[in-house]
């Protein structure tokens, strides 16, 4: 494991005194496939190496690294370690989207929690709905699929050894939407990065779930069919008083909602146009987005987009 290499890599370290390193000592780590940027001393209070300044809690070492496992790799990792009070432990931190950027919010909560925590942008450098960097990059696909949070929970416990001269005691990735997709891909890869994993609202079986994506904008793309957000209510609604009590229990839940048959057409108006109603073109798109109207592949597609987007309501920050 290139853990293990990481570990005699620090042997040179050694003479430094347990809890914790000098901080910008670690600027002369030499890992596997991996060049250290930055290595200092960060104080509490802002902090501006983000797109927007983070306000940070507690002191931290801030290690800033890259990594290349391929020619193609271009893997930028963040690792804070808190200057005390250190919980011995360690939080992997995900990415929304098609990440493209590191979570300095989410780096700030974990150190003010006593958290040594890591956090990589994946790879690549864009933001969170822009893909373009994957066409005739395989191997960027691959540090975004899954390698690049592997990479970075190998990297990060041993810059953890090299700053307080133990490995952390349990090791935790806590992440959502795309995050979440990541921490399942990290459980069934290399389940040995992490003792827990916190999957929240999980992006996953990842094509198909894009492929539901393109279908519903298809669907509101014809002329007239687009519709406001503040529709929405009266379509929840209306699927509710059609299918909320069909497990026997009416508690504003669709248990099941294969079994649910609700037809958005009780919603066209019979009037002027308001929020709650739909009118024609609108009936037409919700209908096309719904199972139902899909071939049968495609239904388990929306099934597993609906569930996700239950799931991200109730999961904090998602990316």
């Amino acid at each position: 494991m290139k853990f293990g290499v990481i570990l005699l890599a620090l042997a040179s370290l050694a003479e430094i005194p347990s809890y914790a390193a000098e901080c910008a000592s670690l600027a002369t780590l030499q890992l596997p496939e991996t060049t250290v940027v930055t290595a200092q001393s960060v104080p509490a209070g802002p902090f501006t190496g983000g797109d927007a300044p983070v306000r940070v809690a507690v002191e931290f070492c801030r290690v800033a690294l890259v990594v290349k496992p391929s020619e193609d790799s271009d893997i930028h990792i963040e690792i804070w370690l808190p200057a005390s009070a250190w919980n011995g432990k360690f939080q992997g931190i995900g990415n929304g989207g098609f990440a493209g950027s590191i979570d300095f919010n989410a780096l700030a909560g974990a150190v003010a929690h006593g958290y040594a925590a890591a956090a990589t942008d994946t790879g690549h450098h864009a933001g969170g709905t822009d893909a373009s960097w994957a066409l005739n990059h395989p191997e960027k696909i691959a540090d975004f699929a899954y390698r690049a949070i592997h990479e970075t929970a190998e990297v990060a416990k041993g810059v953890i050894f090299a700053f307080y001269e133990t490995a952390p005691k349990r090791s935790y990735f806590n992440s959502c939407s795309n995050g979440g997709r990541q921490a399942l891909m990290e459980a069934e890869r290399y389940p040995a990065d992490y003792d827990g994993i916190v999957a929240g609202a999980p992006a996953d079986y990842w094509t198909h779930l894009l492929t539901t994506a393109i279908s519903n904008l298809q669907a509101v793309s014809e002329p007239g069919s687009a519709f406001a957000a503040s529709k929405l209510p009266a379509i929840e609604g209306a699927a509710l008083a059609a299918c909320d009590a069909l497990d026997g229990v009416k508690d504003g839940v669709i248990e099941n909602p294969a079994q649910c048959h609700f037809d958005p057409g009780v919603l066209l108006c019979k009037g002027p146009e308001t929020d709650a109603c739909l009118t024609a073109p609108q009936v037409a798109a919700v209908r096309k987005s719904m199972p139902a109207t899909r071939p049968r592949r495609a239904n388990r597609f929306s099934r597993a987009s609906r569930r996700v987007a239950k799931l991200s309501r109730g999961t904090g920050h998602c990316g």
